[in-house]
């Protein structure tokens, strides 16, 4: 069955010519293997560092592509050597880099220079990058025995017991998994109960007073509810006091009044319907009096 996208012509013979690239005399690379027979890839290279194009003396910065042709040279050990051959971009001048797998990096053998810009550790005091160990030097006996007798300690007393801590932690909260996932799930229930009566309760409160739905209230401070009942009894003691003390005010005044005298048995009866009308203007007028004072 032929494949989608493709014109199989009529003298095709998948014995003789197995791929349509072998019946066209195509590379399936393209044209990047147009020089294969010379064991060359047309392969895109990027430069590892900056460098010095020995043709035209021009600067060619870390970074820039080129449509290099690559090529094994050899090998170190079992792993490849390969060199990469780039045209500058500049001129019509010719570079080549290679890899190095023994300094693990690029070195440019022909064409162009590198800019040094690497920090030699050696001048400052330390060692060569591949050269950890540093030069050969006599060995101190007793700085071996002691360098061995601190790591023993340290593993004996930090490292073992502090392992055996994260293994106790380890099987503690893996011995009963289906409990612990419980109290995880009951703690979730009640902070997420104790969340959806407080958005209740704050929608109930923003509506009450016309608030906008994007306002967030914050949540009510222990202070700030003690300050605000001490404030509210303070408040109420006051307005008692001040509501006692018009009362007295009220009964001094009535006291301080003189007592008009009783009327004779012969007059009291003419006198009857008098008395009843100064009695309720009377009453009245202290009816509105307390009632001013409480307005106050």
């Amino acid at each position: 069955m032929q494949g989608f996208n493709k014109y199989y012509p009529p003298d095709y013979d998948g014995e003789k010519h197995k791929s349509l690239n072998s019946y066209r005399g195509k590379h399936a690379l393209g044209d990047r293997a147009r020089k294969i027979d010379q064991g060359i890839l047309i392969t895109r290279f990027e430069l590892p560092f900056n460098i010095w194009c020995g043709t035209c003396n021009n600067h060619i910065g870390m970074g820039v592509r080129y449509n290099a042709e690559k090529k094994k040279i050899g090998n170190y050990y079992s792993t490849p050597i390969y060199s990469f051959r780039c045209k500058c971009h500049l001129c019509d001048g010719w570079f080549e880099i290679q890899t190095d797998p023994k300094n693990t990096q690029y070195v440019v053998t022909s064409g162009a220079r590198r800019k040094e810009e690497d920090w030699n550790p050696e001048e400052n005091g330390g060692y060569a990058v591949h050269d950890t160990e540093g030069s050969a030097a006599p060995v101190d006996p007793l700085a071996v025995l002691e360098k061995t007798t601190d790591a023993q300690k340290n593993l004996t007393q930090v490292q073992i017991p502090r392992l055996e801590g994260l293994q106790n932690v380890s099987e503690q909260y893996n011995s009963d998994p289906y409990t612990l996932s419980r109290k995880v799930r009951k703690r979730f229930r009640e902070v997420k109960k104790a969340a959806l009566e407080k958005e209740a309760a704050d929608d109930s409160l923003k509506g009450r007073y016309g608030l906008p739905e994007t306002l967030k209230l914050l949540d009510e401070a222990e202070d700030d509810a003690i300050h605000a009942k001490e404030e509210w009894k303070q408040a109420r003691k006051e307005l008692a006091e001040e509501a006692s003390s018009k009362r007295r005010r009220l009964v001094l005044t009535s006291v301080s009044r003189p007592t008009p005298s009783l009327p004779s048995s012969s007059s009291r009866v003419s006198t009857t319907s008098g008395t009843d009308a100064v009695s309720a203007l009377r009453a009245r007028v202290l009816g509105n009096t307390a009632r001013r004072g409480r307005q106050r």
